[in-house]
């Protein structure tokens, strides 16, 4: 039975809200969005006037193929070249989803994000769904096919997976810019000292160039190993120039709702660091250059008021 415009625009206003689950389950919006179309298929397939609860369903739909998706692509990083890290979305991008709460907003950081990588594809569904949706526990176990009271105790343990890799204290926006602002002039001026100590003494720095552009395969750890990892990324040197096609300018952003320094040559976004800012400095360095991750943060950096740049990079 073919759908009416009734059934297509249910279905697209649904389309916010899956895309942004579908993101956070899978941390690649290229996949959120496949994802979705897919969903879309089945509802077109179904007999849509004996759906009772429309939403619910294709939430099911989605998440069930969420979760198959998940299973394959934990095959699939085990023979990434180098690092895995998710695709960053930039700020005002509708894949972020709602921002409504504290938890809405966490649960969409590239920090998280990050760390639901280390949970069951179980684990990530229940964690997203509640925390980040609020949905009942009843109706994430009618979703999961699995009892109340083992969505309860999934998500219990998802969150304290998540708590234990975040046992740090995050400060405001004002305090995170300035932060930031230092952070930059530091790693510019050719010193090392300034930047240790604005870092955490157990700081990390980590890469994703997915095999296209060159990313150390291993984290730089501590404080001293990522401040001369910074100082030697932005030497000038014409193998970077050459590698990125141009002479990035720099600016700061926010990318998932994290301080984000983003590198851009004539329009293109070349690379979005995300920072992991915290009262004991910063703890994380986070680094897409996958240009397969950032086709999407190029499409909405051209639509974004972002003014002149800090400064030039190599």
């Amino acid at each position: 039975m073919p759908l009416t415009v009734d059934h297509v625009d249910r279905f697209e206003a649904s389309r916010p809200r899956l895309e942004a689950i579908a993101y956070r389950l899978l941390g690649s919006a290229g996949e959120a969005e496949d994802a979705v179309q897919e969903t879309f298929l089945r509802w077109q397939a179904t007999d849509v006037d004996h759906v009772e609860v429309p939403e619910a369903w294709l939430t099911k739909v989605l998440t069930n193929l969420c979760l198959n998706q998940l299973t394959s692509a934990r095959a699939r990083r085990e023979t990434y070249v180098g690092q895995w890290l998710p695709e960053p979305l930039l700020a005002g991008d509708p894949m972020l989803g709602p921002a409504d709460t504290a938890e809405q907003r966490e649960s969409v950081s590239y920090a998280v994000l990050t760390l639901m990588e280390r949970l069951s594809p179980n684990e990530r569904a229940v964690y997203v769904l509640r925390e980040a949706f609020d949905y009942p526990h009843r109706e994430i176990a009618e979703i999961l096919d699995i009892t109340e009271a083992a969505s309860q105790q999934i998500f219990h343990r998802a969150k304290k997976h998540v708590a234990d890799g975040k046992a740090r204290t995050e400060i405001g926006e004002a305090v995170t810019r300035r932060v930031v602002e230092e952070f930059l002039a530091a790693a510019t001026s050719g010193q090392i000292e300034p930047l240790v100590r604005l870092l955490t003494e157990d700081a990390i720095a980590i890469g994703d160039g997915g095999g296209k552009i060159p990313a150390r395969a291993k984290a730089f750890e501590g404080a001293v190993a990522v401040a001369k990892f910074l100082r030697g990324l932005l030497k000038p040197a014409e193998v970077k120039r050459a590698m990125v096609g141009g002479t990035p300018e720099i600016y700061i952003w926010t990318a998932n709702g994290d301080p984000a320094v983003v590198a851009v040559v004539d329009g293109r976004v070349v690379g979005v660091m995300c920072l992991e800012v915290t009262a004991e400095g910063i703890a994380a360095l986070r680094n897409q250059v996958n240009p397969d991750k950032l086709e999407r943060a190029t499409a909405h950096w051209a639509a974004a008021d972002h003014g002149e740049p800090l400064f030039k990079a190599f």
